[in-house]
């Protein structure tokens, strides 16, 4: 099988394609014929050593995907060979074949194809763990969305339409706040030309925002968390600007704020079976048609490494897909 390898720590460049052995399943183990892989932010971070999880090299990134079972354990009843499934890994997926806990499988709902599939799980269930579990957020309430144009800034805005909230959107670009409006946002900042700070202000009567979802850091988490309310709710999700901010606590105190750390990963390893339940929300609301996951491109394996410095250098609006065999997407 072909894999896109990390085999030393660097950026998207020094990444390789090689033939590799076919997986073979071990006692407690699936392997999964890989038919989609979506492309999240933590890939950029774990082929540089910079992310919470840290494999021996050689290994393949990529945390989740989208494709059919090929192969259990003897211990395995679960999932059987030919099952359609999504998998969740912190590494793995960018590879014709993927080794998991089997544990970390959920079938995949009949009516969704693989692409779409494996770009929308990660992204929905973070945001509607962070929106729903985390925040609260509720019907009337504001909600500002930081790097709002990207996968997760794209399902914060959606779900937090569902969910009855005003959605004040920020991003980089005007094209990139055409994409967010196109999903649902109310209201959009361009925070290369505009004030955070003040647009929010102008946008919420000196109120503030009551929710702010931030998977950006770096200088404008300070910033958001002086935009929020009274009683506001500042959702630390990410760091995409590279640099992790220092709060001063004394905004906090009066503010009568919170900052409400967001770690999907962990939630779902931790807490599955509250995860279930989210994904069954998700997947009734995305064949009701009230989410619309927006892929904006998909790669061959081959130029899996591009995506990945796409990715790492915000030049993507929605998400990233890889195809390792794209003759089996429409399978």
């Amino acid at each position: 099988m072909k894999a896109l390898l990390c085999k030393a720590w660097g950026p998207p460049s020094t990444l390789v394609v090689e033939e590799v052995p076919d997986l073979v399943a071990g006692d407690g183990e699936a392997i999964v014929e890989v038919h989609a892989a979506g492309v999240n932010f933590p890939d950029t971070l774990i082929i540089e050593n910079k992310y919470q999880f840290k494999p021996e090299l050689p290994f393949s990134p990529g945390g989740e995907c989208a494709g059919v079972v090929r192969s259990v354990g003897a211990q395995v009843k679960m999932v059987k060979p030919g099952d359609r499934v999504l998998a969740f890994t912190a590494f793995g997926a960018f590879a014709e074949q993927l080794r998991c806990d089997p544990r970390m499988l959920v079938p995949m709902p009949p009516a969704l194809d693989f692409v779409t599939a494996s770009a929308f799980v990660m992204t929905y269930a973070t945001s509607y763990h962070a929106l729903v579990d985390r925040a609260k957020l509720a019907a009337g309430e504001t909600l500002l969305v930081l790097g709002a144009s990207g996968g997760v800034g794209l399902s914060a805005i959606e779900i937090g339409k569902r969910l009855g909230a005003r959605v004040i959107a920020a991003a980089s670009t005007p094209e990139k706040l055409a994409v967010c409006r196109a999903h649902g946002a109310d209201e959009g900042i361009c925070y290369s030309e505009e004030d955070l700070r003040e647009r929010v202000k102008a946008l919420t009567a000196g109120k503030g925002a009551d929710v702010v979802y931030d998977p950006v850091g770096g200088s404008f988490t300070e910033r958001a968390l002086r935009s929020t309310a009274w009683r506001g709710r500042l959702l630390v999700v990410g760091f995409a600007a590279g640099e992790i901010p220092q709060l001063p606590a004394n905004l906090l105190l009066l503010k009568g704020c919170s900052a409400i750390g967001v770690f999907w990963g962990d939630y779902a390893r931790r807490e599955p079976f509250r995860l279930l339940g989210d994904l069954r929300t998700l997947f009734g609301w995305l064949e009701a048609g009230e989410l619309r996951p927006y892929v904006s491109r998909t790669y061959p394996l081959e130029q899996g490494a591009e995506a990945i410095a796409a990715l790492a250098e915000r030049r993507v609006s929605g998400k990233l897909v890889i195809t390792p065999r794209p003759e089996l997407v429409g399978a």
